[in-house]
């Protein structure tokens, strides 16, 4: 599905998007979507760096009684 959005831009960035947009022939909207995608998929490549056994330690001594000292 498709939703409206709406941005507020300065006005020069508006007119470079829209000179790009006639330059390779994509819409404004898509390049902002395209660009939203790249947003996304840099997300799940950082939370994919993390191994599976790793990701599932994280966070487990949160409530522990263990301190910096601790550490050694």
């Amino acid at each position: 599905m498709n939703t409206k959005l709406t941005l507020r831009l300065d006005d020069h960035l508006i007119e470079s998007a829209k000179e790009y947009s006639a330059r390779t022939g994509k819409s404004v909207s898509k390049i902002v979507s395209d660009f939203f995608v790249i947003i996304k998929n840099e997300k799940l490549n950082d939370s994919s760096s993390i191994t599976p056994t790793v990701q599932s330690l994280k966070g487990i001594l949160k409530d522990s009684k263990f301190s910096e000292k601790d550490r050694g």
